[in-house]
């Protein structure tokens, strides 16, 4: 089933062409993926097939299917500022969303008791239990816990979380998203990627995530020189194909090169002779060259060897320190000493003192005990996630060139500004556009700029990967493969963090922070193989207290009950896990049965770990 049809599309500002005569097919169930550099019209191409802008170009047309509803994730989402997060979140035209709205503001004042009765005759009356815990467990799982709050008091990050709640919550027949995984912490990532595989989604959208690309898109579409082309497969199939692709321009700008040659020979030679055909034949030429040219710059290698600044043996010492915020703990009597050529990742939820502790590294905050000893050699390069503010009517070349107008490389040679930022793909004629005309991803790969300028031996990168584009990551990760210095980040992309360290700072929360030697994948294994076992000691601690249901002495008689209520949900849960697997294998299955299973099997597991979870922790202190 056909969806939406693009056909000779064309967008552009000004002189300025984002992309030209384009025609894109998206069906049912499909999961599509786009990449583009930033500032070549990823966010314009996604407005246009949510409707939000139109196309230009004679015969162009966009073919919507009438009957589906289209949950659109914009990058910088709008809220009414007085409006509280949990009428955000529910949209007023479903009559279960009244009903649940005024359940939960009666649960906020249980002194109204009327009310509360009442509101609870209502739930039971509209069945409507099953979705007000969807709302509460979906809100809960993006640390969106205060219903009451004023989404005009949240920030930037939270309003994009809430957005995201609020269409996994109207259920729409096709998702486009823009950046879903920004301001998202690993755990969120992780739970909406096993969320967007359910087969009956529909998807198209912008993540700068390879993983959570590998992991959902069946298909990859590459927006470059304002033409699309389509890559079927995951994230590494499309590599794979764009790899051979490229290998096969490659040759072909050998052959072309030769000709060209050939013909240059010509034009050297007879540039006066048959006037008419002569001048055709050099034109034909220089339209060639042209062509080439921008082939093989595009095949360039975009490797940078800068010279590192000399780092002393004593570097960076942190003995003992702890940090709190009223009563939360953030830092709890953390001791380290970096190395040479440290490579350190930061992982933990958002709110847990990453941030912090980069404050108080490099010494803009003082700990509240314990000291930071700094090496007289150490220059630091921090890259913070609020960015910094530029001149907007500065020339973006002259933002670089007011740092340095070279850095040094190995073996005395020297890089120019102009040459760092063609590096990272800002070509000569963007080097001279103003920073007011920047996108926000082009923006922060200036940013990043300004702080590699100025060749730090101890780089610090808070949340680097933010918007900015998979091919400039990949410019990065190569850049930052070869660094000399220490380097610490704190990222959620996981496969930015995989590829550049090789031990973890983990924040678990209440100020302890766990030192892990390994890469996050290693870390994250760890994990699920701890969980696992739990679940095991759950269901094996489980079974003589559901045969015996002896009461457990060291709980409440509130607690046991919980206990005995809980035995019997998971036998239901277990028993209705067993009949959805039974149903896949019938042969009468169909899509769109085989789809809400799926979505109810997704479901249910989550249900199910979460009540092993409770029992185990009910049965250790019993």
């Amino acid at each position: 089933m056909n969806f939406l049809t693009l056909e000779n599309v064309t967008k552009s500002y000004g002189e300025k062409v984002l992309f030209q005569n384009i025609s894109l097919h998206i069906d049912k169930g499909q999961k599509i993926g786009l990449i583009a550099k930033n500032g070549t019209g990823k966010t314009t191409l996604m407005r246009v097939i949510a409707g939000k802008e139109g196309s230009e170009g004679e015969g162009a047309k966009i073919t919507l299917r009438k009957d589906i509803r289209i949950g659109w994730l914009d990058q910088e989402p709008n809220f009414p500022p007085g409006m509280d997060v949990l009428s955000a979140v529910l949209d007023p035209a479903n009559p279960l969303v009244r009903v649940v709205q005024r359940y939960e503001k009666a649960l906020l004042h249980p002194e109204n008791a009327d009310e509360l009765n009442e509101a609870i005759a209502d739930m039971d009356e509209q069945n409507a239990w099953t979705f007000e815990a969807k709302v509460k467990e979906t809100l809960f799982r993006f640390r969106m816990e205060d219903f009451e709050q004023k989404v005009g008091s949240l920030s930037g990050g939270q309003q994009k979380r809430l957005a995201l709640v609020k269409i996994l919550l109207d259920e729409p027949d096709f998702l486009i998203l823009d950046e879903p995984t920004n301001h998202l912490d690993i755990e969120m990532i992780e739970w909406l990627e096993e969320y967007l595989q359910q087969p009956g989604i529909t998807l198209f959208m912008v993540t700068h995530d390879r993983y959570f690309l590998e992991n959902v898109c069946d298909s990859i579409i590459e927006l470059e020189g304002g033409q699309l082309r389509r890559y079927s497969g995951s994230y590494a199939d499309y590599l794979e194909k764009k790899a051979l692709r490229e290998e096969n321009e490659a040759t072909t700008f050998e052959r072309q090169n030769k000709l060209l040659k050939r013909e240059l020979d010509w034009v050297r030679k007879s540039p006066q002779a048959r006037t008419t055909k002569a001048k055709a034949r050099v034109d034909a030429y220089f339209d060639r060259r042209e062509a080439n040219d921008a082939l093989k710059k595009k095949n360039d290698d975009m490797s940078i060897s800068i010279k590192e600044n000399w780092l002393g043996s004593k570097i960076l010492e942190c003995h003992n320190i702890s940090k709190a915020f009223g009563a939360k703990k953030v830092l709890d009597n953390f001791t380290y000493k970096f190395k040479r050529k440290e490579r350190v990742g930061i992982v933990g939820q958002n709110g847990s003192g990453k941030s912090t502790f980069l404050q108080i590294i490099t010494q803009v905050l003082a700990p509240d005990t314990g000291k930071v000893v700094v090496g007289d050699t150490v220059i630091f390069g921090h890259y913070r996630q609020e960015g910094i503010q530029m001149n907007e009517d500065k020339r973006v070349i002259d933002v670089i060139r007011d740092i340095a107008d070279y850095i040094p490389l190995e073996k005395g040679k020297e890089l120019s500004a102009a040459q760092l930022l063609e590096r990272f793909l800002f070509s000569r004629p963007q080097q001279q556009v103003y920073v007011s005309q920047l996108s926000g991803g082009e923006r922060r790969r200036l940013y990043l700029l300004t702080i590699l300028m100025k060749n730090p031996n101890f780089l610090i990168l808070d949340e680097p990967t933010n918007d900015l584009d998979v091919l400039t990551l990949q410019v990065l990760e190569d850049f930052l493969e070869e660094y000399p210095g220490c380097l610490v980040v704190v990222t959620h992309d996981r496969y930015f963090m995989d590829r550049l360290v090789d031990h973890l700072f983990v924040f678990e929360g209440s100020g302890h922070i766990k030192d892990f030697n390994g890469t996050y994948a290693e870390y994250r294994a760890m994990k699920r193989t701890e969980a696992a076992a739990n679940r095991e000691q759950a269901t094996a601690l489980r079974q003589p207290a559901a045969a015996t249901l002896e009461p457990a002495a060291g709980l409440s008689n509130t607690e046991r009950n919980e206990m005995k209520k809980l035995d019997k949900e998971i036998g239901a849960l277990e028993s209705r896990k067993k009949e959805i697997l039974e149903r896949f294998n019938a042969e009468d299955l169909g899509a769109d049965e085989a789809a809400k299973l799926s979505t109810e099997l997704g479901q249910l597991q989550e249900n199910l770990e979460m009540k092993e979870m409770r029992w185990l922790e009910l049965a250790e202190r019993a």
